[in-house]
């Protein structure tokens, strides 16, 4: 059973009968807004959105990032399955995705935050039905959902974290709204959500 999450919300990543999850995928998906008009229609572009995973280190210590243009990490433990340049080719279904082994990330990543920016700089005014979620990769059942709302004047939104803890793993939703085309753009950002 999925739970919608709120800003700040945060679930065990646990299986429902006590054990650890072992691969999760957080996947994004989106729609872009309808444009009214006819000379709006015309100018109309394709919405390119990006997803990416950030990990962290004990002190905010950047480790490494994987993003469209680096689709795995060093060790292997977590991998993106491919660049989306336009959204919305799948009805309610993922158009990103990022593929985690939380049993292979390396002990000292404490944190991933998966990120999601506009590299065609349209801001979130533009995007409808937008969201991440993260799923169950053994068995396909989502676990969480979080809907990217509130349109804006932003062009990237700080959307969830997954961090360690004394019991496992945890996902937290941030949803935090921020400027900027690519990861680089939005690490001042990150900062204040480790």
């Amino acid at each position: 059973m999925s739970v919608n999450l709120a800003k700040g919300q945060g679930i065990s990543l646990r299986k429902p009968d006590g054990g650890a999850l072992s691969v999760v995928r957080m996947g994004l998906g989106w729609q872009a807004a309808p444009r009214k008009g006819f000379l709006a229609k015309l100018t109309a572009r394709d919405i390119d959105l990006d997803a990416s995973a950030v990990l962290f280190a004990a002190g905010h210590e950047l480790v490494e990032v994987v993003y469209f243009n680096r689709l795995t990490s060093t060790d292997g433990s977590i991998r993106h399955t491919g660049d989306n340049l336009v959204g919305g080719t799948v009805s309610g279904g993922d158009d990103e995705s990022i593929l985690v082994d939380l049993q292979r990330v390396p002990a000292r990543v404490e944190q991933i935050v998966f990120t999601v920016n506009s590299f065609t700089g349209q801001t979130f005014q533009a995007v409808q039905d937008a969201f991440c979620r993260l799923v169950d990769e053994s068995n396909g059942q989502e676990l969480a959902r979080y809907t990217l709302t509130g349109g804006g004047p932003y062009t990237a939104q700080i959307m969830a974290k997954v961090q360690r803890t004394a019991t496992g793993w945890e996902m937290t939703a941030i949803g935090a709204p921020a400027t900027g085309r690519t990861f680089k753009d939005l690490l001042p950002a990150i900062t204040p959500h480790l």
